[in-house]
């Protein structure tokens, strides 16, 4: 008695060969490759329309006017350099010692009624008073800063994109701020006898004469996605000084005019009271993530809705095949389920880089040269940073568009799985642009959208958490993992799956 096993290995077409098969498929589907067309058309159409419709002007002492360029700090960032600074001019090696006995403040609060004012005693939690060296007073140059917040401790800061934090703040707080060189040291102290270093930090080039003394200043408090006035006033006593024994001089850095171009828009000023000096600042020393102008990923903000049409067509690249039942018939002559999956999903996800690279290729270099044209500032960007962006969300474009065909391979119902792809993509990303539920971004495919963002999210400015302000919970490359996450979970579930299918159906010989 014998029997004899087909080699179905060799009547399964390979995978090359799907590739072109599916290929073929999905470039013949009119109504696809045309849905993948409207794709780039809506986002592209949206994003310009942002960018057309862009004008952002300032009051200055000119009047009313363009915005002028962002300030931009050693490192290219976009900053802020507005404080009050009581200081000397210190030659070579020295330093400096100080103890802060007491910090208050002004806050504006809503109006409680219209046309009245409303304003409050307290500090915002990032409001800054300590001691700070500098290269000059031109602003942007570098810096080192050690400082009490209002309510983040004692932090160590320099060329406005660094932060450390030191100990947290209990009572009257002694610092010290040391030069050696081009070597900036921090310390901290409860009582003025035990130091604490809180970091060392380099200043390459600082010239032989700086600028060394006290500080206050303070971003303004959030509403919603403004800033509205705040100051800082600490209280200084037991200073001591090595290396500089000059006059205290006085400066309010960075303080805008009214439009009189005469009056200072919220001067500080300092007052001295014996051994003190009670110094009040507004402002911020730190990077300027709403205040440095408009952000390129803003470019993309149609991106979501663009993405629907390529989960839909994703979905139905799936569907259109299992409907007509040429997907799992288990017949000897037909691919191998797995391999067939596997083949549509790298189809599909190319199409879908291709699609998401032209779109962000077009919308976010044109986007950005039209906001220029009309004259409003725009936060800088490097090439590499601009690179990232626009490839990033071909990726993300990809990374969804498998995703969806995993998860049509797993319900096997169109509808549902459109509903669902939108669902887990699309509508955590309109949540978190109006401000709703922004750790939607941290759990769900959505927070692929992180890997457009085109301005970090930093630690030591509060921003108001919406995609409109430029806040993602999770840096670039940690978001697009989680999307690629969620497509190979899904896609590995879907051919596991049809896997499985298959074997059972395979005829015993």
């Amino acid at each position: 008695m014998s029997s004899f096993t087909p080699h179905r290995s060799s009547q399964r077409a390979g995978f090359s060969a799907l590739l072109r098969a599916e290929w073929t498929k999905f470039r013949s589907a009119r109504g696809w490759v045309l849905a993948m067309a409207a794709s780039v058309l809506v986002t592209v159409s949206l994003g310009l329309l942002i960018a057309g419709g862009a004008r952002t002007t300032c009051v200055t002492g000119k009047g009313e006017g363009p915005c002028p360029a962002p300030l931009v700090g050693p490192d290219g960032t976009a900053v802020q350099d507005r404080y009050y600074f009581v200081h000397q001019p210190l030659k070579g090696n020295g330093s400096i010692t100080a103890r802060v006995s007491d910090m208050t403040g002004q806050i504006r609060l809503p109006d409680a009624v219209p046309g009245v004012r409303n304003i409050k005693e307290g500090v915002v939690p990032w409001a800054k008073a300590g001691l700070l060296v500098r290269q000059s007073l031109k602003q942007g140059t570098p810096y080192a800063a050690v400082m009490l917040t209002g309510d983040h401790g004692v932090r160590m800061q320099y060329n406005f994109t660094h932060d450390v934090p030191g100990g947290p703040h209990n009572g009257p707080q002694w610092l010290r701020l040391t030069r050696s060189g081009d070597t900036i040291t921090g310390y901290e102290s409860d009582d003025g006898k035990t130091w604490t270093e809180v970091s060392t930090v380099k200043l390459t080039g600082l010239p032989e004469t700086a600028e060394i003394g006290l500080f206050a200043t303070s971003p303004g408090v959030l509403w919603e996605m403004a800033k509205a006035f705040a100051q800082a006033t600490a209280t200084f006593d037991q200073i001591t000084l090595q290396g500089a024994n000059d006059s205290w001089r006085r400066d309010d850095v960075g303080v805008s005019m009214e439009s009189d171009g005469k009056t200072p828009h919220h001067p500080g000023g300092v007052v001295e009271s014996g051994d003190k000096l009670i110094v009040t600042g507004g402002g911020d020393i730190g990077p300027a993530t709403v205040e440095g102008g408009l952000r390129a990923d803003l470019m993309l903000i149609g991106g979501a809705v663009g993405l629907i049409l390529v989960l839909v067509v994703a979905v139905m690249f799936f569907t259109a095949e299992h409907r007509r039942g040429l997907i799992g018939t288990g017949l000897p002559a037909e691919p191998h389920p797995a391999r067939l999956l596997a083949a549509k999903a790298t189809v599909v996800g190319a199409v879908a880089f291709v699609t998401g690279l032209v779109t962000s290729g077009v919308v976010v270099p044109v986007g950005l040269a039209m906001l220029r044209a009309h004259q409003n500032p725009v936060q800088p960007i490097t090439l590499g940073t601009e690179l990232r962006v626009i490839v990033g969300y071909a990726a993300l474009t990809a990374a969804a568009a498998v995703l969806a065909l995993g998860l049509a391979a797993l319900v096997r119902r169109g509808i549902i799985a459109i509903g669902l792809a939108i669902a887990l993509v699309v509508v955590p990303y309109l949540l978190a642009t109006a401000g709703l539920a922004p750790w939607l971004l941290m759990i769900t495919p959505a927070a692929g959208f992180a890997i457009t963002q085109s301005i970090p999210t930093f630690a030591h400015v509060d921003v108001d958490q919406s995609l409109l302000g430029g806040y993602y919970p999770l840096p670039p490359w940690a978001g697009l993992a989680v999307t690629c996450g969620y497509a190979a979970l899904a896609l590995g579930a879907a051919i596991a799956v049809h896997r499985r299918k298959a074997s059972s159906q395979i005829p015993l010989p």
